[in-house]
């Protein structure tokens, strides 16, 4: 059974930018619900037991849409909130920043980029910082896709574009939520460890591993880039 993972900061962490009310609601009510039904739907499809990005990529390859948006969900939000931080003050730096450098120009111009792509795509959907073998890129994906299911790239940073996200805060004011969780909570200590992870020089991102027969319950842990 996979478990909800805690908040890796207090509800009003994030403020000004995103509000305790919001953010409890999203962990709470939204991402709660995403992992329950993962755990039923996960249990009748016989991958109890099985890691969360297995879950989701079988669920892909079987064609099961219900399981797939509902795990995949439960993935992505885990995600993102490590993708926040209430000290993230300065911006990337080392090898993070030379990337950006290269595929964008500048952290301006990324931020520019980033910014575009995720006011419009239309609908819900999630605006991901991510590398593979041409260097970064910016890239949206629809409603629960993620980059668990996609050859080729790894994920460094995401924003949530669902409007459960913003919509308390910054009403249908998407390019500001986006703006604003750029410049004043993007973690980006988090993307450069993930930049590291994609080269084999640690671990990534993992969710949580489902308590029944794994033992205890890990961390949110690392994964190694799968071998290309």
């Amino acid at each position: 059974m996979f478990e909800l993972p805690p908040l890796p900061y207090d509800y009003d962490a994030l403020e000004p930018m995103m509000s305790a009310e919001t953010l409890q609601f999203h962990h709470d009510k939204h991402h709660k619900a995403y992992v329950e039904k993962t755990n039923a739907l996960a249990q009748k499809a016989g991958l109890d037991g099985r890691s969360l990005e297995e879950v989701v990529r079988e669920a892909k390859k079987q064609g099961d849409k219900k399981l797939f948006n509902n795990a995949a969900q439960a993935w992505n939000h885990a995600f993102f909130w490590q993708c926040m931080s209430p000290d993230a003050a300065g911006p990337p730096s080392g090898a993070l920043a030379q990337a950006i450098d290269r595929a964008f120009g500048g952290l301006d111009a990324f931020q520019t980029a980033f910014a575009e792509e995720g006011t419009e795509h239309f609908g819900s959907g999630w605006v991901w910082l991510v590398t593979g073998a041409e260097g970064l890129k910016v890239i949206t994906t629809h409603d629960a896709d993620d980059i668990l299911v996609r050859e080729g790239v790894f994920p460094l940073l995401v924003c949530d574009l669902w409007e459960h996200a913003y919509y308390l805060d910054y009403q249908n004011e998407r390019p500001a939520y986006i703006k604003r969780w750029l410049s004043e909570v993007a973690n980006w200590a988090f993307a450069e460890r993930q930049l590291a992870a994609s080269e084999g020089q640690s671990g990534g991102f993992r969710y949580p591993a489902p308590e029944a027969g794994q033992g205890r319950a890990a961390e949110p842990g690392q994964e190694r880039r799968p071998a290309p």
